[in-house]
């Protein structure tokens, strides 16, 4: 068996038991990436020379002795808005194409403690801002299982680059659905974790209040044994909380007995498709007959939540992205007339049509006069979004619905109409808008051959109840592989 077919943790065994070293692990994921890029293109950058270094360090840090965690020595991918020392960090933009940040991001260094290699960063739609790693100055990510249709994104480079067997595991990003959608998309396991359980020190921010940095693997028990490496609280970010009960692989276990799962009907109406509601609702099943209670209900609410969102992410990105400004670093224009005429012409010339329109649409929501109007709207609106979950989940111990409306749609059919990309969000946003963790496990296959994915959420800091019903559903299904795996 190809060593790449392991998962992360399969393969930390054997290195642990001296079946594999890192070096060997390394090249094996150095040479895959070599192999597939020019018909995936999940990597801004590869960092070959610095890899197997790393892998030699670690190689003696093993046996040493001095490191002991269950993924030490496994290689993995970063997505390119998460800073790492010394390594370009472009948040797939021009404006960030010359950046090369002085530190790394606090998660990233959490998984070095642990003895991760990393191969380099994935691609990603630009900024974060898109569903399917289109808005890439770097060009569009494919998706492995079909090469004319998306990843899905913003992690789309993540995602496929788990999925084409590129790498073990890799870190993403997720605002708005941007781990779950891509993974339901690539046939791959993703975790939004709870607000505030994985620091955001280090990650170019696109929506503060939003943003959460998650695991991306080839199944539950990778996703749990990575999440619990990179959970930490830390004093750099201000929004971390300070947590004990992050030892998210003791809710590995196959029992859902009596748990208690409810299905908004409101996830089930117009515009999903029929395989996607047919496989999800055939999880659910699988689920009901190792136990679990399932029943239907009504989340309300739900139509709200997509606007809600935009006012909201864009609001925050249109000030998170006022210091790319071509002074300190980044990209600056080569031709200008004064300090003005310069921040105007490098932010023209560096960001991308995605990414403007949103700096755009942020900044007239918080203008004077509009400030109410929408900001503050969306803000009671979120609040009470919250309030409609806090319900729920008085009753429920996690509720079921699909990942996303449809499977991948093919490249070039979203960008041109934006209003039908952000609708792709519907089933994910709200939890981003929540704080609340979720998890999308593959659960099917549609008749064009695509991956569907399951997405499972659970109340706040309850990661091990969506992480349990995860695992007893995986217990129920064969792994799938993309066919460039």
């Amino acid at each position: 068996m190809s060593l790449m077919k392991l998962t992360a943790v399969e393969l930390g065994k054997k290195i642990k038991n001296k079946e594999i070293t890192v070096v060997e692990a390394t090249k094996a994921a150095l040479d895959a990436i070599e192999e597939k890029e020019a018909k995936v293109n999940s990597f801004v950058t590869v960092d070959r020379e610095g890899a197997l270094k790393r892998a030699e360090e670690v190689q003696k840090l093993i046996d040493a002795g001095e490191i002991d965690s269950p993924i030490a020595g496994v290689p993995v991918a970063i997505k390119d808005n998460m800073c790492t020392k010394g390594m370009l960090t472009t948040c797939s933009s021009k404006i960030l194409g010359n950046f090369v940040p002085t530190f790394t991001s606090e998660a990233v260094l959490n998984l070095e403690k642990a003895g991760a290699v990393i191969l380099g960063k994935t691609n990603m739609d630009e900024f974060a801002m898109g569903s399917t790693t289109e808005t890439s100055a770097y060009g569009e990510t494919k998706n492995p299982w079909n090469t004319e249709h998306v990843p899905g994104g913003s992690s789309g480079g993540s995602c496929a680059a788990v999925a084409a067997e590129e790498c073990f595991y890799a870190l993403g990003s997720d605002t708005g659905g941007s781990i779950r959608q891509p993974s339901s998309f690539c046939g791959v396991t993703g975790i939004k974790p709870t607000y505030g359980t994985v620091s955001r020190y280090g990650l170019i921010a696109y929506g503060s209040s939003l943003d959460q940095i998650g695991p991306v693997a080839k199944d539950v028990t990778d996703c749990a044994t990575i999440l619990e490496i990179i959970s930490s609280h830390d004093k750099k970010d201000s929004t971390s909380v300070d947590r004990d009960d992050t030892d998210f692989t003791s809710a590995l276990v196959d029992d859902v007995k009596g748990m208690k799962i409810g299905i908004p009907r409101d996830y089930f109406g117009d515009g999903l498709d029929s395989e996607v509601k047919e496989a999800v609702l055939a999880a659910a099943k699988e689920l009901e007959k190792k136990g679990a209670i399932v029943e239907e209900f009504d989340l309300s609410l739900v139509e709200y939540a997509i606007p809600a969102y935009y006012v909201i992410a864009c609001a925050e990105a249109s000030s998170n992205l006022s210091r790319f400004d071509g002074v300190k670093y980044g990209y600056r224009t080569e031709d200008y007339e004064g300090l003005h005429n310069m921040y105007k012409k490098s932010r023209s010339e560096g960001f991308g049509p995605e990414v403007k329109r949103r700096i755009m649409l942020g900044s007239f929501v918080l203008s004077s006069g509009y400030y109410d109007a929408y900001y503050l709207k969306a803000l009671r609106t979120k609040a009470l979004i919250k309030k409609a979950f806090d319900k729920a989940f008085e009753k429920y111990d996690v509720i079921l619905g699909p990942a996303a409306p449809t499977t991948a749609p093919k490249l070039g059919e979203s960008l041109s109409d934006p209003l039908k990309m952000y609708l792709g969000d519907i089933y994910t946003i709200s939890v981003n808008l929540a704080g609340l963790p979720g998890i999308s496990v593959p659960c099917g296959i549609d008749s064009k051959g695509l991956p569907i994915g399951l997405q499972l959420i659970g109340d706040c800091f309850k990661e091990k109840n969506i992480i349990r019903a995860a695992y007893a559903y995986e217990q129920t299904r064969e792994f799938m592989h993309s066919p460039l795996a």
